[in-house]
């Protein structure tokens, strides 16, 4: 019962940040309005699309990994990947994002990242 649940929820974790990737590279302005910290209007759009790149590379290696790896290098993966979001949280804060957007969006999902490699640490 626990098997199914733990890779159920690092394929969700991983095909949504693949998502959030994609949407950055298609649509980065509402993407970053999302995030948390709006883009300038004249801001150089290519950070934006370097966070989409990354995210949709992170999205498909957890991908990857639940495919073809053990439940525990998948479960180092997550421990690991969540310090991306915890340092987004910092990010919002620092560059005048809310506390809601900050602990709401980005340290909740860094909970359940670690919620997640915690689940695949016991499969």
């Amino acid at each position: 019962m626990l098997t199914p649940l733990a890779y159920g929820l690092a394929v969700a974790l991983t095909l949504f940040v693949a998502f959030i990737g994609a949407r950055f590279l298609v649509s980065p302005r509402a993407a970053a309005a999302g995030y948390g910290v709006p883009a300038k209007e004249d801001g150089d759009a290519a950070y934006l699309e370097i966070k989409g790149l990354r995210d949709l590379v992170f999205g498909l290696l957890g991908l990857a990994l639940a495919a073809f790896a053990s439940a525990h290098a998948l479960g180092w993966y997550m421990l690991v990947v969540a310090l991306v979001p915890a340092g987004d949280a910092l990010i919002v804060r620092r560059h005048g994002g809310t506390w809601a957007a900050a602990l709401g969006i980005h340290a909740a999902t860094a909970v359940v990242v670690l919620a997640s490699a915690a689940l695949l640490f016991a499969v």
